[in-house]
């Protein structure tokens, strides 16, 4: 956590994060202020097995994570530099638990001006990668999944509903809302 931090931030400025998932609609952190952005070189894709937090370790489920290629539209929230030292362990402890996330600082395109943002992005080698599944495949893995913090159904759902709310459009992500 301290490498990242000091790799983007430099201890006095303001600092970014991208979230592309549940950090939309649970951000759970105080934000000075969020701007819609994209990402480039990454999608939004649920590539992630969560054996507890939206699964369990005989019926896995799925969250989302930054896979490579595409782009993604999301958002950045901005962390004053105070509260950095009281907000960012708890981000981090949510978002790297598991070490299946990378830590990435990157570019992010708003229409305010680009930003460079705390990315999680998906680490291709953690046991914990999905890989591409078919629709199929994922359907059955959030239609029958339920962990710690509840059924996978609702962590989609929620996700496609405040992406929809904030005018993100993910064609791929609606197809599995869909037929849930």
């Amino acid at each position: 956590m301290h490498a990242t931090l000091a790799a983007g931030w430099d201890g006095a400025n303001d600092l970014w994060i991208f979230g592309y998932g549940s950090l939309i609609w649970r951000p759970e952190f105080v934000h000075q202020e969020q701007r819609l952005a994209t990402v480039h070189g990454y999608h939004r894709s649920l590539c992630l097995w969560s054996r507890i937090n939206r699964g369990t370790p005989e019926q896995p489920g799925l969250v989302f994570g930054l896979d490579r290629g595409g782009a993604c539209r999301g958002m950045v929230f901005r962390l004053s530099a105070e509260d950095i030292p009281t907000s960012f362990p708890a981000l981090w402890e949510r978002e790297m638990p598991s070490g299946d996330y990378l830590p990435r600082w990157l570019r992010c395109t708003t229409t305010q001006g680009d930003v460079r943002a705390l990315c999680f992005v998906m680490d291709r080698s953690s046991p914990g990668y999905a890989g591409r599944l078919s629709r199929e495949e994922v359907l059955a893995a959030v239609r029958h999944s339920t962990g710690r913090y509840g059924h996978c159904t609702e962590y989609v759902a929620s996700t496609a509903r405040a992406l929809r709310e904030h005018g993100i459009a993910d064609r791929r992500l609606e197809q599995i809302v869909q037929h849930l």
